[in-house]
């Protein structure tokens, strides 16, 4: 260093630091050689370590199946729907179309008490009328359209009208539509259209017997408690509460 401050050895000829290679001829000073980025602090500016956005390190790949903003469902899975709701529509499976959320179906041993009430209510007037009818072939043909008419009158009068017969509003039983509401005249007539055997002669009462059993072990048998007839009327359904 000479007297003025002034070290040679710091500044060499040409400007270059002491201790640091010369540029390539043509090379401008500070800067960097073709092919080199330079990496101030790490990184570009604003990106520390030099990473792109939205890119994983180097040597660190994506996991597969993987998006960049989320991560997707495995392959062949679906995107939930919001609330759990099917994207088709389609009820939950084993029950039918139109079932009310909740709705309890009504057991075998409920149905058939009711049932028995029911006839009891209407068969006593049916019986008394029956008294002046006298006895003979077409007797027992008038007899038969008296009964069928008086029952299904009732029935069909009593579940459009107030969703259930006496029967079941006694034992906390109602009747619903296919569409969970409550019946028209038309659906509640098929549904007990059955009923309609008990008109032939001689051999009406076994016929309607027989019909009467295989609707019970139908109805035991499906799993919302719909007998044959319930089906016949598109879907009818007997429900607690």
């Amino acid at each position: 260093m000479t007297s003025g401050g002034y070290d040679p050895n710091q500044y060499p000829q040409g400007g270059q630091p002491y201790g640091q290679p010369y540029p390539p001829p043509g090379q401008p000073y500070g800067q960097q050689p073709y092919g080199q980025q330079p990496n101030p602090a790490g990184g570009q500016y604003g990106q520390p370590g030099g990473q792109s956005y939205g890119q994983q390190p180097y040597g660190q790949q994506q996991p597969y199946g993987q998006d960049a903003y989320g991560q997707q469902q495995p392959f062949g899975g679906q995107q939930p729907y919001p609330g759990g709701q099917d994207p088709y529509g389609q009820q939950p499976y084993g029950q039918q179309p139109g079932f009310p959320p909740g709705a309890v179906p009504g057991d075998l041993g409920m149905r058939f008490l009711a049932r028995l009430i029911d006839g009891v209510l209407v068969g006593i007037p049916v019986a008394i009328i029956f008294m002046f009818l006298g006895r003979g072939m077409g007797v027992q043909l008038l007899q038969g359209i008296v009964m069928f008419g008086a029952y299904v009158g009732y029935f069909v009068l009593m579940e459009t009208s107030q969703g259930a017969t006496i029967g079941k509003k006694l034992l906390k039983l109602r009747v619903l539509a296919p569409g969970g509401g409550q019946l028209d005249a038309a659906t509640s007539l098929k549904r007990n259209l059955w009923s309609l055997a008990g008109i032939v002669p001689c051999l009406g009462g076994l016929v309607a017997l027989g019909l009467g059993i295989y609707i019970a072990v139908t109805i035991s048998q499906d799993p919302n408690g719909q007998g044959w007839h319930d089906k016949f009327a598109g879907g009818t359904q007997v429900v607690k509460g």
